[in-house]
């Protein structure tokens, strides 16, 4: 794989969980990251962890099978990991990404990896959608929304998040999580960020997930969702939770 000369978030997470797959330019973010922010290891392997804990509560409801957008780098315990019956599509917009994760799943008949625009569901392949999500349109799925609500307004998130509800059939489960305000008090880690990142208040979160309701757990700071053991102890930067399609929980 030819190096890249451009950083990039799902690489830079990759390294933050200790994987084996990214690149010096990565590397580099990251501390720059660090430097004006703090320590991210600990938050980025609790945001896994959270991913961890949501698949397997929507397993435990009966999805099998799950769309991914914004994949990043499928290891260190992303979703065919962690439900290894499940058949899995992954999808990103970043072709370096994408290919790295062909290449990791090369040979694998449960879990696949496409361009897909979460904003756009036609973007998605079809022979793909169908292979790995076989159910979809017709029985209920798992929809993963992580890492992607910051980077949409409030209009193009509500509406995103409403296609895939019309998309999706009644018990069909989403992952979402939302970015709290927690950079605005280190300026120099949120100017990194770039103009299109947006932090929100904890009022905010429910409200943009429309149709979608929240399991009981509600959408809370992610160290507290169905924690294993006693909650994580990181800085409160990420609130999320599974949310269903249909009213009742």
């Amino acid at each position: 794989m030819v190096e890249p000369d451009q950083p990039s978030t799902a690489r830079m997470i990759d390294f933050w969980l200790g994987g084996e797959h990214h690149f010096p330019v990565d590397v580099a973010a990251a501390r720059d990251f660090e430097q004006a922010y703090g320590p991210c290891e600990p938050v980025f392997r609790e945001l896994r962890a959270f991913l961890g804990r949501a698949v397997r509560a929507m397993a435990a409801r009966g999805v099998d099978s799950f769309l991914v957008f914004g994949a990043g780098v499928p290891t260190m315990g992303n979703v065919h990991e962690v439900a290894p019956d499940a058949t899995v599509l992954y999808t990103d917009v970043d072709p370096v990404t994408i290919r790295l994760g062909q290449r990791l799943l090369a040979g694998s008949d449960r879990a696949g990896y496409g361009y897909g625009d979460a904003t756009d569901i036609g973007t998605v392949d079809r022979a793909q959608l169908h292979r790995f999500v076989p159910g979809w349109g017709r029985r209920p799925v798992g929809v993963v929304f992580l890492g992607l609500a910051a980077f949409l307004d409030d209009e193009t998130l509500a509406r995103t998040l409403d296609e895939l509800y019309e998309a999706t059939v009644p018990g069909s489960l989403l992952a979402v999580d939302f970015d709290t305000e927690e950079l605005a008090g280190f300026p120099a880690a949120l100017a990194m960020m770039g103009p299109a990142f947006r932090m929100r208040p904890p009022a905010a979160f429910v409200p943009l997930l429309g149709r979608w309701t929240p399991t009981g757990d509600g959408i809370v700071p992610i160290a507290r969702w169905r924690p294993d053991g006693p909650p994580a102890q990181v800085p409160d930067a990420f609130h999320g939770g599974v949310a269903v399609h249909s009213p009742a929980c």
